[in-house]
């Protein structure tokens, strides 16, 4: 799973084994034991079961490995918690996972606690020389930090009481967004993808790099906001069959016909939006959100404009990063910041919110690379068997743990997935 990582000291790699393992379970501190094993729908899983199968990975892939007198902490937890992997053997069933009510979150703790301290006492050893999957572990449950994130809010939206997770001050409107603009971006032949001999950590669908053709192309100074996808909706957006692909229209007159983003809640004519902060009025100025590719590529057509492709934004975004060395992109709104919505435009960058605001959708489907190669081995099994019927993302979100994006990352879901937080950001070509 991954080509390339920064072999660091141990004393190093093990005070970042201990932040990471601490954020996960920093994170059900806002959630009750009856909070921690619900799933509402078969795509999100329990936050117990993120907790358990982060513990998982460590276990099955490293410490079973590195110890021969290693123990199990349970024999049976193998098969509970392997997501996906056919090579490790047989998975308990993903749509039952909230019916786990045992192992108890008591004991999935216990398990983390387990585990850690194995694998505190390797990172300790001088002998112990595979850093790159503890590192690769680290970012494994980086990812289910967001993953839990997303997952709770579906099912807290599910509960008519719309429940927060975390409370939080008096909502507050957002200054006005300043004027979308297109910037404008040259073409050529340009590089993108990861360089699989690079000191900085990478997943290895983000190799290799390669070298490809853009014709010169424009992207939105910002992501559309509330009150522009309202207009959409006020405009007949999702009545109109010429703005969808066909995919995307089938999709949208399902039994339950579509009518507005996700979180969306209308009363008495006025619209609020559920928030990991419980239900709020809507804020036209922030960025609209959990958008589903389909409604992302209709807004755009609409707008008389398209979806940027995975290699625009990332030629974008190293541009950006090397004309303006003074703004790291990775200082957004990320997780850590615990507000865990977009929150207004504060950057006068020429594209805003790059980072840490929304993963935001392209028009590239999910492929590999030139010349990709799968890892041998179980973990081969984790980004390259998914390349099919999905389509890219990029940025990052406020949900994403800061530290765990750069311009190279490659986030993937399905068209019709709306519980990400995912977002617009408009492209075009250059006349």
């Amino acid at each position: 799973m991954i080509f390339s990582v920064e072999v660091k000291p141990s004393t190093n790699l093990l005070d970042q084994y201990r932040q990471v393992r601490h954020d996960s379970e920093r994170l059900i501190e806002y959630l009750t034991p009856e909070d921690c094993g619900l799933q509402a729908m078969p795509d999100v899983s329990p936050p117990k079961w993120h907790l358990a199968h982060t513990t998982w990975f460590f276990e099955t892939f490293i410490l079973k490995n590195a110890l021969p007198d290693y123990r199990p902490f349970h024999p049976l937890f193998q098969t509970l918690f392997n997501s996906y992997y056919n090579a490790i053997g047989e998975q308990f069933s993903r749509p039952k996972r909230h019916l786990l009510s045992r192992p108890s979150l008591q004991e999935v703790l216990e398990y983390r606690q387990y585990v850690d301290h194995a694998m505190q006492g390797l990172l300790q050893d001088t002998h112990f020389s595979a850093q790159h999957l503890v590192h690769l572990g680290l970012n494994h449950e980086q990812q289910h930090q967001e993953l839990l994130l997303m997952d709770i809010k579906y099912s807290f939206f599910q509960n008519p009481l719309y429940p927060a997770m975390q409370a939080t001050e008096q909502w507050q409107i957002s200054p006005r967004a300043r004027a979308h603009q297109f910037v404008p971006f040259d073409g050529g032949l340009v590089t993108t993808g990861s360089d699989a001999n690079s000191a900085e950590f990478c997943y290895d669908n983000e190799t290799p790099a390669f070298q490809s053709f853009l014709k010169p192309f424009q992207l939105g100074s910002r992501l559309i906001t509330n009150s522009e996808y309202l207009q959409f909706i006020k405009e007949g957006g999702y009545q109109t069959p010429a703005l969808w692909l066909s995919d995307g229209w089938s999709w949208l007159n399902t039994a339950a016909p579509i009518h507005h983003p996700l979180y969306w809640v209308e009363r008495d004519g006025h619209w609020f939006e559920f928030t990991l902060q419980g239900l709020q009025p809507l804020d036209p100025n922030r960025a609209v959100c959990h958008i589903s590719f389909y409604e992302a590529d209709a807004f755009a057509t609409w707008a008389q404009a398209r979806l940027a492709t995975e290699a625009e934004w990332e030629v974008a975004a190293r541009q950006q990063t090397s004309c303006y060395q003074h703004s790291k992109l990775t200082e957004g709104h990320f997780a850590n910041r615990l507000q865990w919505h977009p929150e207004k435009e504060d950057t006068q960058l020429p594209l805003s919110q790059l980072m840490g605001e929304g993963w935001e959708w392209t028009q590239s489907p999910y492929q590999p690379y030139p010349g990709f190669k799968a890892p041998e081995g179980a973990v081969g099994e984790y980004n390259g068997k998914f390349m099919c019927n999905q389509m890219v993302l990029r940025g990052g979100s406020c949900l994403t743990p800061a530290g765990h994006i750069r311009p190279t990352y490659r986030n993937f879901f399905y068209p019709k997935d709306r519980w990400p937080m995912s977002v617009i950001r408009l492209a075009k070509d250059v006349d």
